[in-house]
């Protein structure tokens, strides 16, 4: 069977499948995941060992697939965090991975045998799937907006996300919404990621309850259950978050806007008092939907074996 292999790579664990392959029809199709495997990144040893367990992860993916199936993966999809040069095949940099200009498509592709190799962001690879095969299917024009420990963004535009000039397009996490506020990473102050990220209202939320180890979720719990102290964090966060959207759709018209992570996750919780304080917002500019995103984290894996996919069709250029 004509497969390939796709690897999601988070910043404490890998996961990974063999998907089979339909290029006759490719666009729109969602992935046949043939087997799927999980594996520590091993961060704690260092950036080349991290390198070295993806590569590792990978020739194990082929010697199974070659095994089970006669035959080779024909191509490969990694998605990578950080900063990521598409173009070039390069990881940039990723903080949490310690790692710099890692020439990865091309140190995969050694490793693979010389089969092709797609390399990709793994929000915007996610935002891929989201987009083809999830949510946001059928819309030309969406932002996926996951949420987790930071906030980052996929532009999807024509069934492909928009990568950028220089390989950071989308990142909403760091529009600044609070004039002078939180002190970011990035080095600005109120950026949307330091009010309305998990970490964040987990912050909030613990220091409001005075338990330091409730996190988001403990604070979604308590919203629904009526506690007005956790109302007070999940409305300022939710405030924030509508801010920050509303620039998003103001500057790209999205029909849809699909919100992902850990924070989706709460249901009406968040999605309820979401929608209408983006309704509340917007003036001249068109209301899109605004959706759970549906693929869990199973975005980051089936949008990479979209990208190897990708590599292998006509109908589709990588």
């Amino acid at each position: 069977m004509r497969h390939v292999i796709a690897l999601d790579v988070g910043g404490t664990g890998m996961k990974a499948a063999l998907v089979g392959v339909d290029t006759a029809s490719s666009e729109g199709t969602p992935p046949v995941l043939l087997y799927e495997a999980r594996r520590p990144t091993g961060r704690e040893r260092g950036p080349e060992a991290v390198v070295e367990a993806i590569l590792g992860f990978a020739a194990e993916l082929r010697e199974l697939g070659t095994a089970r199936y006669g035959t080779p993966a024909a191509a490969a999809g990694v998605a990578v965090p950080g900063i990521v040069d598409e173009r070039s095949g390069t990881a940039v940099y990723a903080a949490n991975l310690g790692w710099r200009d890692v020439p990865m498509r091309a140190l995969l592709s050694e490793r693979l045998g010389g089969v092709p190799v797609a390399l990709g962001h793994d929000v915007r690879t996610g935002g891929l799937a989201e987009g083809r095969i999830g949510a946001g299917r059928g819309a030309d024009r969406f932002l996926f907006v996951p949420l987790g420990t930071g906030i980052a963004g996929a532009i999807g535009i024509g069934g492909r996300i928009e990568s950028g000039a220089h390989g950071s397009a989308g990142e909403i996490g760091h529009i600044v919404v609070r004039p002078g506020g939180r002190e970011c990473g990035c080095g600005q102050r109120g950026c949307l990621e330091t009010l309305a990220s998990a970490a964040a209202i987990g912050r909030d939320w613990a220091a409001a309850c005075g338990d330091p180890q409730a996190g988001a979720a403990d604070a979604a719990k308590a919203v629904a259950s009526g506690d007005a102290r956790a109302h007070t964090v999940w409305q300022r966060a939710v405030d924030a978050l509508a801010d920050g959207l509303v620039t998003g759709l103001t500057l790209l018209d999205p029909q849809t806007l699909i919100i992902g992570g850990g924070l989706a996750e709460a249901g009406d919780t968040l999605f309820t008092p979401l929608r209408e304080a983006v309704r509340r917002r917007v003036t001249f500019q068109r209301l899109p939907s605004i959706v759970p995103a549906a693929l869990g984290d199973a975005a980051g894996c089936l949008g990479a074996g979209l990208l190897a996919r990708d590599l292998l069709s006509t109908e589709v250029t990588p």
